[in-house]
C-alpha cells in the first residue's frame, strides 16, 4: 500500500538487512527452501500428470482398450483436455478455500481429490472412466497449481521469493521428465505390440499416488502461511512462523519489520471493509459470503486491481498459447509427423523434451531474483517464437518427404527441444511467479485463482484444438503458436512492470493504490504509527538488528 514515510524508511531498512538472492540466498534461507521444495511436490503431480498421458495415449494396449476415444482427433482432444476443464473449475473454487481453510489445508484437500481421480483412471475399463477420472484429477491438479505457489510466495522473503515460487515449475518439469521415461519403460511390459499388457499404462498412471500421499501427509507438519495467520487474527503464530522461517529472534528488526508491514496492510484493508460495508461485519456465513463476492467484484471495479487481473490473466493466456502443452500432450504424434518412425523412437524423443525442460528451469530458480522477471520472459518468448517458425519452415519444405530428408527431421526435433529450453527457463517459472506476487493480501487468494483459471481454460482450449490443427493445417500449427509467442514477448515488454525484490506489501506502489484518497493515505500512516512501524525510522543499516526499542515492544504486545 502506498503509505507514508514510516513505511518507506522501514522498507529501506528491511532491504538493507535482507540477505542475498540467488543460490546464496537459498542457502541462507535453508528452512524456507526446504519447506518450499516439499510443497512443490504439488508441482511434480501436475507435471507428471501432464506428461504421462501423452505416452499412455500412444500405447498399443491403451489404444485397444479405449479405441472409441483414441481413434479420432476430436475425441482424443477431449480425452486430454477434460483434465484442464476440471482444473479450471477447481482453481476457481480454490480462491475461496485458500482464504477460508488456509493454504496448507487446501493443499491437503486437493491431494485427496487428486488421488480419487487417479484411482478411477487406473481402474478404468471404459473411456467414460478415463473421462470422469481425468476431470476429478483435474480438480485436484488445478487447486494445487494455485495453492502451492501462493503458499511458497507468502512464506518466502522478498530476496528469494522468485526462486522459491519457481521451484513449483522446476517440480513440474521434473514430473514431466520422469513421466516421459516411465512411459518409455512401461511401454515394454508385455511387448510394444499385440502382446502388450494393460499394466503398461495402468502402472504409469498409478505411480502418481506415491508423491501425492507423501505431500498430503507431510504438508500437515509444515507451518501455516504467516500472511494467512495475520489475516485470521493469529498474530503470535505469524510472528513465530516468520522467526523460525528467517532463523532469527522474534525481536530482530528484520522479522519485526516484515511482520508489521503485513499487519499494517491487513489492518488497513480490514478497516476499509468496515467503512465500506458496516452492515457485513457480524462474522456470519452470509456476511462473509457477501464480503467474498464483493472482493471478487472489487477486482473488476477498481482500476488498479483490474489492471492486475488483466496482467495476471493475459500472462497465463500467452503462457498457454506458446504451444507448450501442445508439445507436451502430443509430442509422440508431433515427432512422428516430423519423420521419426516407430513408437519407441518417438517416445525416446519425447523423453528428451522432459530432460531439457527440467535442466533449463534450474537457472531460473537460481537467478530469477537477480535478473528480474521481464528480461527472462521477453527473451524466452522471442526464442520460442523463432523455434516455432523454423520448425514450420522445415515442415513446410519436407513434410511429404521426411524419409528422404532425415537430417532435416532431426533438425526440426532439435528446435522442438530448444523450444522446451526456452519455455523451461522463462514462461514456465516466471509466469507463475508473477501471478502469485502481484495481489493485495485481502484478495490474494481470489486474484491468483482468477489468473490461474485463465491458465487452465486456455490449456483446455489448446488441448482441444491441437489434434485438429495438426490434422488440418499441419505446419501452420507452428506458425500459429509462434505468432502468439512473439505477441507474448511484446505484452511483457510494454505492459508488465518489474516486480523483483519487492515485498508482497509493496506491490501497490508498483501497480497503483486501490483508490487511496488523501484521507486514506493519512489513515494508513496512522495505522503504521499505531502498530509501531514508525519506530524503525533509523536509516542506518549498521544498527544492530536484534535490539528493538521499548516502544516497539509496547506496540507488539498489543497483539
Amino acid at each position: 500500500m502506498a503509505g507514508g514515510g514510516a513505511h518507506i524508511v522501514a522498507s529501506n531498512r528491511r532491504k538493507n538487512l535482507a540477505g542475498p538472492s540467488g543460490w546464496a540466498g537459498l542457502l541462507a534461507n535453508a528452512r524456507v527452501f526446504a519447506i518450499a521444495v516439499f510443497a512443490s511436490l504439488g508441482g511434480l503431480l501436475y507435471g507428471y500428470n501432464q506428461g504421462v498421458f501423452s505416452g499412455v495415449l500412444n500405447m498399443y494396449s491403451f489404444d485397444q482398450r479405449m479405441a472409441s476415444a483414441v481413434g479420432e482427433s476430436g475425441t482424443r482432444g477431449w480425452l486430454v483436455s477434460i483434465l484442464e476443464l476440471g482444473a479450471w473449475f477447481g482453481v476457481l473454487c480454490t480462491g475461496y478455500l485458500a482464504d477460508k481453510l488456509s493454504r496448507k489445508y487446501t493443499i491437503v484437500l486437493a491431494v485427496a481429490v487428486f488421488c480419487i481421480g487417479v484411482i478411477v483412471q487406473t481402474a478404468a475399463f471404459q473411456p467414460s472412466s478415463i473421462y470422469g477420472g481425468r476431470f476429478v484429477t483435474g480438480l485436484g491438479v488445478g487447486s494445487l497449481s494455485m495453492a502451492v505457489p501462493l503458499y511458497n510466495a507468502e512464506l518466502a522473503p522478498p530476496e528469494v521469493r522468485g526462486s522459491l515460487v519457481a521451484l513449483q515449475q522446476l517440480a513440474i518439469t521434473f514430473g514431466i521428465m520422469i513421466s516421459f521415461w516411465i512411459d518409455y519403460g512401461t511401454n515394454y511390459i508385455g511387448g510394444t505390440g499385440q502382446g502388450q499388457s494393460e499394466a503398461a499404462w495402468r502402472i504409469a498412471l498409478a505411480l502418481q499416488l506415491v508423491p501425492a500421499i507423501i505431500l498430503g501427509v507431510g504438508i500437515l507438519a509444515m507451518p501455516f502461511s504467516p500472511r494467512w495467520l495475520v489475516n485470521n487474527g493469529r498474530d503470535d503464530e505469524a510472528l513465530q512462523v516468520l522467526s523460525r522461517a528467517r532463523r532469527l529472534s522474534p525481536d530482530s528488526d528484520l522479522v519485526q519489520i516484515e511482520f508489521l508491514e503485513i499487519k499494517a496492510q491487513y489492518l488497513f484493508e480490514k478497516e476499509t471493509s468496515e467503512i465500506k460495508y458496516p452492515d457485513l461485519q457480524d462474522g456470519s456465513f452470509a456476511s462473509n459470503f457477501k464480503l467474498g463476492l464483493r472482493d471478487y467484484l472489487s477486482l473488476l471495479r477498481s482500476r488498479p486491481l483490474f489492471a492486475r487481473v488483466a496482467i495476471g490473466s493475459l500472462t497465463m493466456f500467452f503462457q498457454q498459447w506458446t504451444g507448450v502443452n501442445a508439445i507436451l500432450y502430443y509430442a509422440p504424434f508431433i515427432f512422428k509427423d516430423l519423420g521419426l518412425t516407430g513408437n519407441s523412437v518417438s517416445l525416446l524423443a519425447t523423453g528428451v523434451v522432459g530432460i531439457v525442460m527440467f535442466l533449463a528451469t534450474i537457472p531460473a530458480v537460481i537467478w530469477v531474483d537477480q535478473i528480474g522477471r521481464k528480461p527472462v520472459l521477453v527473451s524466452g518468448a522471442f526464442l520460442m517464437a523463432a523455434c516455432h517458425l523454423i520448425v514450420a519452415v522445415l515442415s513446410g519444405l519436407y513434410q511429404d518427404s521426411w524419409p528422404q530428408h532425415v537430417a532435416a527431421g532431426w533438425a526440426a526435433c532439435a528446435f522442438v527441444w530448444l523450444f522446451a529450453i526456452g519455455f523451461g527457463y522463462s514462461w514456465g517459472p516466471c509466469a507463475w511467479i508473477l501471478v502469485a506476487e502481484i495481489w493485495p493480501l485481502s484478495v490474494r487468494g481470489k486474484g491468483v485463482s482468477i489468473a490461474a483459471s485463465s491458465n487452465w481454460m486456455n490449456n483446455f482450449i489448446v488441448g482441444q484444438v491441437t489434434p485438429t490443427m495438426l490434422d488440418n493445417i499441419h505446419y501452420g500449427t507452428f506458425i500459429f503458436f509462434g505468432a502468439f509467442s512473439f505477441l507474448g514477448g511484446l505484452f511483457i515488454m510494454f505492459f508488465v512492470p518489474e516486480t523483483k525484490g519487492l515485498t508482497l506489501e509493496e506491490m501497490d506502489e508498483v501497480f497503483g493504490s486501490a483508490g487511496m484518497a488523501a484521507g486514506e493515505t493519512a489513515r494508513f500512516v496512522e495505522i503504521e504509527k499505531r502498530i509501531g512501524l514508525d519506530a524503525y525510522n533509523d536509516p542506518d543499516p549498521n544498527r544492530a538488528s536484534g535490539s528493538p526499542t521499548n516502544e516497539k515492544h509496547d506496540h507488539i504486545e498489543k497483539f
